[in-house]
C-alpha cells in the first residue's frame, strides 16, 4: 500500500505540480486500522473518505449523525496519527433521482418553458429535499453527493449539462447553496464549522451491505494471485535496495516494470481476486513481466556486492523462481569432482535474521560451509511423493515439458544475515562418516498401532495420536505452557441464492461474498501412516489426511514455533457445489469469546464474537459474521496462556 501511495503520489506531483490532501478509497470492502493512520496522518492526508461500511453500522451512524469521525487507528500511536474521516450515506452514488447517463431514468432539468414537461421548480424542489434529507444525518450545513457511480460518464456531456442546470436554477432558488466542489475543498469546510466529531477507533472489518451478504469470500479468492502479489512484493523491496547499492539504471534494467504491475494489482478487484479470468490472467502477465526485469537487476547487484573488488562482475547468479513447486535447475546440479554450488542470501529487513534454507538436491551426502570455512548445521529430507507430483505436473505447465531430472532430496540449513546484508555459503558433496549425519532419520508409523509420538527437539513438543492420526498436545518447556491443541479439516458447502425468499434478496455464495450453506467434515482415511523424519535442524510429520489433503508439520530445533504446510486439492466439485476448506484448532482455553487479529500486519485489534464496538450487533448468522481478514497472525489468551497462529503466506 505504501509503495503503490507513494508511486501514485510521484505521479501527480511531475504530471501536475499537486500534492494530494485527501485519501479516497470508496470501493475497497472494509477498511483496516492500518489505512487510517498509514494512509491517511502519516501521508500528510487532511481527511479520508469511503463508501462500504457494515449496512448496520451504517444505519446507527445515520441516526447519531457520525458518518463523519476522527479515526485513531493505532492504539499505540493515539490521537498522533488521527485523521478526519467519512462514510457516505449511500455508498458511492448520487441522491436517488440524479443520474443523468443517457439511458438513466432521472427526469432532466428540462428549462424551455414552451414545452409540456418544463419541471424547473420541481427538480429544484427535488433537489433541496434531498440535501435536506442528507444534512439531518450530517453535521454542519455542508454535505457532499457524489455525482456518478460504476460505468458512468461514458456520455459526460448529459451529467454536466444537468449538474449545469441544477447548480444554476437552485442557487436562484436561494434556499440552499451548490457548488461544483472537490474533496480538499469540502474538507476546509469542515474544519472550519469547529464542530466537535465523534472517535472511532479499530477497523471496518467485516464489512456487510445487507443480511446474509458478508464481503468475505474474497479474503481467498484466487489464492495463486494473491501469493504471487504478496511474494512478489517482498522480492521488490529487496530489489529496490539492491538496485540502490549497485547504482539506479533509468534505461533499465531497473524495478520501475514490478513497481506499476504491483500498484496495479492492488485495485480493489485485483488482489482480491475479484477479477474475471481474463483479467486476472493479466495481472499475473504484468506481474511477471516485471519479475524478469528485476531478476536481472537482483542477479548483477549481488554480483557487485560479492566481487566488491570487481567493477565488472562475472559472478551469473541463478534464482528459484519456481521453489513453491519444488523447482530449482540451479541447486539440482550433481556436486562430484569438486564442484561446488556457491549459495548467496540477503536480508532486506532492518533486523538481523537466523532463519532456514530449503532448495532441492541431486546428491545423497553434502555439507554446507559458511563464509568463513566453518561447518553449517543441515539436514537432508526425502522429497514425498505428494511433492514431486505437483513438481511433474506444473513444471510441464510453466515449461511445457517434464523436468529432465528428479531430486532426490530437500537440503534445509541453517543461515544468519545481518540487516539490509548478505551471507554466503558453499554447499559441497561430503564423503566419509559424517555425510550419514546430515540424512533425516525416517520412520512410519500405522495407523492401527494404538499409541502416541512425541516430535520436537527444543522447547517446543509436539505429541501425535497415531490411532487418531492428529495432533493432540503441545508443550513449551521454557514458557511451561502445555495445551491440548487437536486439528481437523472441514469443508463449507456454497449456498444457493435462488433459495432465498422474499423479503430477501437472493444472495449466491461467490468470490465476493462468503456464504455457506452447512458444514462437512473431512474424515481422515483409515489406515493412512505417519510418517516421521527427524534429523539436526527440523522434525517433520508427514500425514495423508485424504485423497486430495497433505499435511506436514514441522518443528525446527532453535524455533519456539510449529510450522504447518499443507498441500490442498483437487477439491472434488463433481456434486457441482462449491466448496470452501477449512482447517480448524481446538483448544482448550477458556478466552471468553475474545480474540485479536493483526491489522495489515502491524497493530492487533481486540475482537470479541458477536460483538461490534460501535453499535448493537444483530446477529443473524453466526458463521458469516466471524470471519476476519489475517494478514499476519490470530492469537488468543487466558490466564498464564497465550496461543498464537501466523500466516506465512495466503
Amino acid at each position: 500500500m505504501v509503495d503503490q501511495t507513494t508511486l501514485g503520489h510521484r505521479f501527480i506531483k511531475r504530471e501536475f505540480n499537486v500534492t494530494p490532501r485527501i485519501g479516497w478509497q470508496i470501493d475497497p470492502f472494509g477498511h483496516s486500522a492500518v489505512q487510517a493512520y498509514l494512509l491517511g496522518a502519516e501521508v500528510g492526508f487532511d481527511s479520508l473518505f469511503f463508501g462500504r461500511i457494515d449496512y448496520q453500522d451504517r444505519e446507527k451512524r445515520k441516526n447519531e449523525k457520525s458518518l463523519e469521525f476522527v479515526w485513531r487507528g493505532s492504539k499505540s500511536l493515539g490521537s498522533s496519527a488521527e485523521i478526519f474521516s467519512g462514510a457516505f450515506p449511500e455508498n458511492y452514488e448520487p441522491p436517488s433521482g440524479f443520474y443523468f447517463e443517457v439511458n438513466d431514468a432521472s427526469p432532466i432539468v428540462q428549462d424551455d418553458i414552451t414545452l409540456f414537461d418544463y419541471n424547473v421548480q420541481e427538480r429544484v424542489n427535488d433537489f433541496i429535499a434531498a440535501a435536506v434529507k442528507q444534512a439531518n444525518i450530517t453535521r454542519t450545513n455542508h454535505i457532499m453527493w457524489t455525482m456518478g457511480t460504476d460505468f458512468k460518464y461514458q456520455y459526460a456531456h448529459t451529467w454536466f449539462r444537468q449538474m449545469d442546470k441544477l447548480i444554476h436554477y437552485v442557487n436562484k432558488d436561494g434556499r440552499v447553496n451548490a457548488l461544483y466542489s472537490t474533496p480538499s475543498i469540502y474538507t476546509d469546510a469542515k474544519y472550519a464549522s469547529n464542530e466537535s466529531w465523534p472517535i472511532k477507533t479499530d477497523d471496518f472489518f467485516p464489512y456487510a451491505d445487507r443480511i446474509n451478504a458478508y464481503w468475505t469470500g474474497y479474503f481467498t479468492s484466487r489464492p495463486a494471485l494473491k501469493h504471487y502479489v504478496r511474494t512478489l512484493s517482498g522480492y521488490y523491496l529487496a530489489a529496490r535496495q539492491l538496485e540502490f547499492f549497485k547504482g539506479r539504471s533509468n534505461s533499465g534494467p531497473n524495478t520501475d516494470s514490478l513497481a506499476d504491475a504491483l500498484a496495479i494489482a492492488q485495485h480493489h478487484d485485483a488482489v482480491t481476486g475479484t477479477e474475471k479470468q481474463h483479467v486476472a490472467n493479466d495481472y499475473a502477465k504484468r506481474l511477471a513481466i516485471g519479475y524478469m526485469e528485476s531478476e536481472e537487476l537482483v542477479a548483477t547487484s549481488l554480483a557487485h556486492l560479492v566481487e566488491s573488488a570487481s567493477g565488472n562482475p562475472t559472478t551469473k547468479f541463478q534464482q528459484c523462481v519456481l521453489l513453491n513447486i519444488s523447482y530449482c535447475p540451479a541447486s539440482e546440479v550433481t556436486l562430484s569432482q569438486g564442484k561446488k554450488l556457491i549459495v548467496v542470501v540477503y536480508n532486506s529487513l532492518g533486523w538481523k535474521r537466523d532463519d532456514t534454507v530449503r532448495i532441492p538436491v541431486v546428491n545423497e551426502a553434502i555439507i554446507v560451509h559458511d563464509s568463513e570455512g566453518k561447518e553449517v548445521k543441515s539436514q537432508l529430507l526425502p522429497l514425498d511423493d505428494v511433492h514431486l507430483g505437483l513438481r511433474n505436473h506444473y513444471v510441464k505447465a510453466y515449461l511445457g515439458q517434464f523436468p529432465n531430472k528428479t531430486p532426490k532430496y530437500w537440503l534445509v540449513f541453517t543461515v544468519s544475515v545481518l540487516p539490509l546484508g548478505f551471507s554466503t555459503y558453499t554447499i559441497s558433496g561430503a564423503e566419509g562418516a559424517g555425510a550419514s549425519m546430515t540424512r533425516s532419520s525416517v520412520y512410519t508409523i500405522q495407523s492401527k498401532e494404538k499409541s502416541t509420538i512425541e516430535v520436537g527437539q527444543g522447547n517446543v513438543k509436539l505429541t501425535f495420536s497415531t490411532g487418531q492420526g492428529k495432533m493432540i498436545n503441545y508443550v513449551n518447556s521454557r514458557s511451561l505452557v502445555e495445551e491440548s491443541v487437536q486439528q481437523s479439516y472441514s469443508f463449507y458447502n456454497g449456498y444457493n441464492g435462488s433459495y432465498d425468499k422474499a423479503p430477501l434478496i437472493p444472495q449466491n455464495a461467490g468470490a465476493y461474498i462468503f456464504r455457506p450453506n452447512g458444514t462437512s467434515f473431512v474424515t481422515p482415511e483409515e489406515k493412512v501412516p505417519l510418517t516421521v523424519m527427524q534429523g539436526p535442524v527440523i522434525d517433520e510429520v508427514h500425514q495423508q489426511i485424504n485423497s486430495w489433503i497433505h499435511q506436514i508439520t514441522r518443528l525446527y530445533k532453535e524455533k519456539e514455533h510449529v510450522e504447518v504446510e499443507f498441500i490442498v486439492g483437487p477439491i472434488p466439485i463433481n456434486d457441482g457445489i462449491d466448496k470452501e476448506v477449512v482447517t480448524q484448532l481446538n483448544t482448550t482455553m477458556a478466552t471468553n469469546k475474545t480474540f485479536y487479529t493483526d491489522s495489515n500486519g502491524r497493530d492487533f485489534i481486540k475482537r470479541i464474537r458477536d460483538y461490534r464496538t460501535d453499535w448493537d450487533f444483530k446477529v443473524n448468522n453466526l458463521l458469516l459474521e466471524i470471519i476476519i481478514l489475517l494478514i499476519l497472525g490470530f492469537t488468543c489468551k487466558m490466564i498464564g496462556k497465550s496461543f498464537q497462529f501466523w500466516w506465512i503466506d495466503r
